[in-house]
Formats: structure tokens, sequence, C-alpha cells
């Protein structure tokens, strides 16, 4: 019998936990979960008896050597920070790794190391980055295959609230890692327009976003997702000239955003602590000196009016209130990641969604082309969200094929987007109810 790691029961993990589960006896194998907490193992696990609970601390170096010492195959769902602790280890102890994150400096000068180990890394290996990759690839080698010139790729994705689940004016809940919402877009982005690199700054990624439309649901805003350029040499696009790959949003959301953004609301980097209320906060960020109300002097400094939706939008969040700040928060972001876990959390039932859009303009014997390829899924509830599926899946196909030995895993630290890995994760996901659906122009 085998043993399968998998670092980390948060939000994320159900499918991937369940989907093991499912394959235990068919992989021969038992399934160990490890997280800081028993009772997020347990909620995804539900003490099923082909799997093994192991409270750790991930940073403990003997706790975590220990599991991935006897492992066969490690899945890591932990934050990314914290990849390259299980990544090393297994470099250490010869075992083939999953992520679901983007690939860190630390885990690419890996490479070479990973590659003479004859193992397996395959990060990005959830949504977005992952799905995205496989999709995009798939596309781009089927245009390329027929002779076809790619002029323009923009990617979209976005992990959004249901419509029937959608209550309140920010038009949006948490469905995966609350901190990586706090934090994006905050090392600015760059992507390629018109032929040439254009660089968004933080303080303008959410100002007069535009929006793309998709079918079923309208209109919705898009903001660049951190460095496009990096990924034109992996897509094999050295001749296209507008490459974007953007995150989706509903509008509003992201001119609430802008308006956190000028206040300085979303820094990690100051010192909160001798503030005691929001109001306080929000004086000091905006210079306000009990001159009018201070939701009138917020207007103001936002050059809006006093009864503009943004307003609104802040006020729901209780920043006119002299409510007290948490003990613990000492920069701006602590104090609005505590604000959002509570007004942004998902109720049992409601159900989120998952849109992830590509659209893809190309020349063929002169004539042009546009193929827009769309996926829109919901979940089913908070636990068995549409984010936990469409991430934890991929990672989990893969893993079993590679088990099993139906697909030779690719040795180094990838991305997928090789042809003998995305093709059979993607037939497998149509199964799962995964699939896109692609309209021609």
């Amino acid at each position: 019998m085998q043993t399968i790691l998998v670092a980390g029961a948060g939000k994320s993990s159900t499918y991937l936990i369940q989907y093991l589960i499912q394959n235990a006896s068919f992989l021969k194998a038992k399934i160990v979960v490890a997280d800081g907490s028993l009772e997020a193992i347990l909620e995804k696990t539900k003490g099923h008896p082909s799997t093994q609970a192991a409270v750790i601390d991930i940073t403990d170096k003997n706790q975590r050597q220990a599991l991935v010492k006897e492992a066969s195959f490690v899945f890591s769902l932990m934050p990314p920070h914290l990849h390259i602790h299980l990544a090393k280890d297994c470099l250490q102890f010869k075992k083939n790794l999953i992520t679901s994150s983007y690939i860190s400096p630390e885990m690419k000068e890996m490479g070479n190391a990973v590659r003479d180990a004859g193992l397996m890394f395959m990060c990005e290996m959830g949504l977005d980055p992952g799905i995205d990759h496989m999709t995009a690839s798939h596309i781009i080698h089927s245009i390329q295959k027929i002779s076809g010139d790619i002029t323009s790729f923009k990617s979209y994705c976005g992990g959004l609230i249901a419509p029937e689940s959608d209550n309140n004016p920010w038009h949006y809940k948490f469905s995966w890692n609350p901190k990586n919402v706090i934090t994006a877009g905050v090392g600015g982005a760059q992507y390629l327009k018109a032929g040439k690199k254009v660089e968004i700054p933080y303080e303008e990624m959410f100002l007069n976003n535009k929006k793309i439309k998709v079918d079923g649901l309208g209109h919705l805003a898009y903001y660049p997702n951190r460095n496009s350029l990096s990924y034109l040499e992996i897509y094999d696009l050295p001749q296209v000239k507008n490459f974007m790959r953007a995150t989706l949003r509903y509008p509003e959301f992201c001119d609430g955003w802008n308006a956190l953004i000028q206040l300085g609301l979303t820094s990690e980097n100051d010192n909160v602590t001798a503030t005691k209320n929001l109001v306080s906060l929000i004086a000091l960020k905006s210079g306000y000196s009990n001159n009018g109300s201070i939701k009138e002097h917020v207007a103001n400094f936002l050059k809006l009016r006093l009864n503009d939706e943004v307003i609104n939008m802040l006020d729901w969040l209780g920043f006119f209130k002299e409510e007290l700040l948490p003990e613990k928060a000492v920069s701006s972001a602590d104090i609005l990641l505590d604000i959002f876990l509570k007004k942004w959390a998902m109720r049992p039932l409601d159900k989120d969604m998952v849109v992830m859009q590509h659209e893809v303009e190309y020349t063929r014997r002169d004539q042009k082309n546009k193929l827009t390829s769309t996926l829109v899924i919901n979940g089913e509830n908070r636990e068995m969200s549409a984010m936990a599926k469409t991430v934890g899946l991929p990672m989990a196909i893969l893993g079993k094929q590679v088990m099993l030995k139906k697909i030779v895993p690719p040795i180094g630290v990838h991305i997928p987007n090789m042809a003998s890995v995305y093709r059979p994760v993607l037939n497998e996901l149509k199964h799962h109810g995964i699939e896109f659906v692609d309209k021609m122009e």
C-alpha cells in the first residue's frame, strides 16, 4: 500500500481529498492529511477509514519530514510561501510533488536538481493558475497545428459569488484564501498591448476598469494579473501583439477596492497600533480634522458624491462607525482582513461561481478569426464550492494518472502546458462538469 500526503486542509482541499478517497482502493493507497487543525482535517475527510489525520506545524522540520519520508506522492495546498519547505523535503526524499501555486523564484532555482533527481514538481496545477494554462495551451497548439497566426491572446478568470447568493453591495464573498484577496495586485502588472509593454502600478490597478461580456452573466470588470509577459515564451507566442492574463470581478468591487487603495487602507507595511477605532484610522489616513462628518470628508477626499455607491459600500463595511480595531492588528491590511472575514464570509448554503474566458484572435489564409472559450461553473454550497472543485480536481487527476503510470511525469519544475498532461486531465475534468463552451466569430 502506498501513502499519499496532502498538506493543507483549507477551503480549496475539499474535492482533492474526496477524489483521492474515492480512488483510494483503486490506488491501493492511504491518504494522510496534514494541517494545523484537526477540525479542518476531519471536516474534509469525515473520518474515512482510508484517511489518517496528521496535526502538525508545517514549519517544524522534524514533523514535516517524517510525513514526507513515508509518502509515495505529495500534494501541497499550503499557503504559497510554505511550498518551498515541502519541495526541499520532496527533493531530499525523492518524492513527486504537485502544488496549485505560482512557481516561486526559490522553486524555479530547484529546477536542475529536481531534473537530476528524476522527479516531477508540477506547479500551477489548480484553477488560475492551472486550468487556464491547460486550456490556453490546448487552444494555442490547435491553432498552430492548422497554421494559424495568433495576434491576440487574453485570458480572464475570477472566483465570484453566484447571483443567487449575492446579497451585499460589494458582490463578493470569500471562496478561497482570504489573505490572497487582500494582497491581489499589490506588485502591479505588466502586459502586452499593440506590441508594446504596458506597466500598471498598484495605485492605478482598479481605476477605470474595462469590462468583458460573458454570455449569461452580462458584463464583468477585469484588472491585469501580475506579469503576463513571463508567459509569452511558455505559451510559445513570440509574434503576438496583445497578451494579457487578468482577474474578473463585478464592476462595483473594482470601484470599491480603488477607494480602499486611495485611502491607504490596503497597506501591509504601515503601523496602525496607535489607532483605536475605524474612524480614527480613516482620519489618520485621509487627513480628517473633525470638520464635518467623517463620511462627508471621505466622499470629498475620494471626489465622490455623498450618495455614491462606493460611499455606501464603505458604510456597509462599518468604516464610519467608531468600532474598536482588533487587538492583534498591526497594519491596515490586518484590519481589512478582520473586517472582510466577518462581512464576506460565505453562509453554509451560499454558492460561489468560477468564470474563465479566453479571447483569441488569429489569422489563417488571410482570414481573421476570433475564438471565445468560456467556463462558468457554480458551487453546490460553502464546502462543495466551485473554487475547491476547479483547484483540487486538476491536481488530484494528474496525481492519480501519474501513480497509475498512465501519464509519464514530466521531469523538472513545470506548469501543465504540455499535451501529455493537459489532454488527459482536461478530458477527465469534462466528466466532472468542468467544460468550456467555444464560440467562433
